[in-house]
C-alpha cells in the first residue's frame, strides 16, 4: 500500500471510531444494531485470555487488538487484520485497548445465502477452496473491505438508510472476503456432499438443540459413519471432541441466562441440559475459571450492568 492507501486507510480507520462511538454509546460488550446481521462490539479496558463463542461472521476492527487462541494457534484481529470465522467456535480471547480506552468494532454474520449467489455470479473466478483447519483465519483488510465498512457504518446512522442501502453493502462485504485470501473458506460453506457437510450439519443440531440429551453413538448413527471416524471429522474442523463441544456451548448459554436474565446457578443448568447442578458448577468454573456467581459479577461488572464497588459493598 502506497502512501496517499495508507492516508486514506487511516482516515477510514478515524471515521470508523467515530461512527462506531456514536452507534455504542455507553453500551459494552457484542450488541445488536439497526440492520439485521450486523453487530457493535465495544470493550471499554483490556481483559485475559477468557472462554468465548461467536457464530459463523466476519470481524473488522477499527481500534484496539483482539488476540484468539485455538489449541496452539493464535490470530490477531486489529485495525489492519479482519477475522474469518465459517463455523461456530469455541476459543479463548484476549483484548488490548487503543491509548484512549476503547476496542471497537463490527460483526457481520456470514449468510450462506449471499455466499451462494456471489459464488454462482462469480463463475471460474471463484477463489480456490481451502482445507477444513482454515475455517477460523486474519486476513490483512483491503482498502475495497475498508472502505464498504466505512459506507456499512455510515448508513446505519439512519434507520431508513440501513434498510434501504445496508443489505446490499452486507451483500459487497461478502463479496469482497470471497475475494481474499480466505475466501475459499466461505465457498466451502457451499458444499452439499461429504463429511464436512455432515459435520456442519451435527453442529447445527448442537446449537439448536443443546439443552436435549446428546450423545456421540446417536451422532455417529445419524451421520452414517463410526464413533472414530466422527471424532477425527469432527475434530479436524473445530480441533475439538463432539462431547466438549456441546458441553461449552451449554456452558456458554448458561452464562449468558445468568448475566442477561439473573437466573440463578441451578435453574441455568437444568436449562442448558444439566441434570447435576453440582456437575455443572465443576465444569462452569474449569472452563471460565470461576464459580457460577462469581463469573456472573465479574461479566455484569464488564457489561456495566453494575458498578464494581457495588460488588465490594
Amino acid at each position: 500500500m502506497d502512501m496517499d492507501g495508507m492516508d486514506r486507510f487511516e482516515k477510514n480507520r478515524r471515521r470508523m471510531v467515530e461512527m462506531l462511538g456514536r452507534l455504542a454509546g455507553d453500551g459494552i460488550g457484542i450488541m445488536p444494531s439497526v440492520l439485521d446481521g450486523v453487530r457493535i462490539t465495544r470493550s471499554a479496558c483490556s481483559s485475559a485470555r477468557t472462554p468465548v463463542m461467536y457464530e459463523p461472521c466476519i470481524v473488522i476492527v477499527a481500534q484496539g487488538i483482539k488476540r484468539g487462541f485455538l489449541c496452539d494457534r493464535m490470530f490477531t484481529y486489529d485495525a489492519r487484520n479482519y477475522l474469518t470465522l465459517t463455523v461456530p467456535l469455541p476459543f479463548e480471547c484476549e483484548t488490548k485497548v487503543a491509548g484512549d480506552g476503547t476496542f471497537l468494532g463490527v460483526l457481520v454474520r456470514i449468510d450462506l445465502g449471499i455466499v451462494s449467489e456471489l459464488v454462482m455470479k462469480m463463475g471460474a473466478s471463484r477463489p480456490t477452496l481451502v482445507q477444513p483447519e482454515e475455517t477460523v483465519s486474519e486476513t490483512p483488510v483491503d482498502m475495497a473491505l475498508s472502505d464498504a465498512a466505512v459506507r456499512l457504518l455510515e448508513c446505519m446512522e439512519s434507520p431508513v438508510d440501513a434498510g434501504v442501502l445496508g443489505p446490499q453493502i452486507v451483500r459487497e462485504i461478502h463479496y469482497r472476503v470471497l475475494c481474499g485470501q480466505q475466501g475459499g473458506a466461505l465457498q466451502a460453506l457451499l458444499l452439499t456432499g461429504g463429511t464436512r457437510m455432515l459435520m456442519h450439519r451435527i453442529l447445527h443440531r448442537m446449537h439448536s438443540e443443546y439443552a436435549r440429551p446428546m450423545d456421540v453413538a446417536s451422532l455417529a448413527n445419524e451421520a452414517g459413519m463410526s464413533v472414530s471416524a466422527l471424532h477425527h471429522h469432527f475434530k479436524e474442523l473445530t480441533e475439538t471432541s463432539p462431547l466438549q463441544y456441546l458441553k461449552t456451548i451449554r456452558l456458554h448459554k448458561a452464562r449468558m441466562l445468568m448475566v442477561q436474565e439473573s437466573m440463578g446457578a441451578a435453574v441455568a443448568a437444568e436449562r442448558v441440559g444439566y441434570e447435576s447442578p453440582s456437575q455443572f458448577s465443576r465444569e462452569f468454573k474449569r472452563l471460565f475459571g470461576a464459580s457460577p456467581s462469581e463469573e456472573t459479577e465479574r461479566m455484569r461488572v464488564r457489561l456495566g450492568m453494575v458498578r464494581e464497588e457495588s460488588m465490594a459493598g
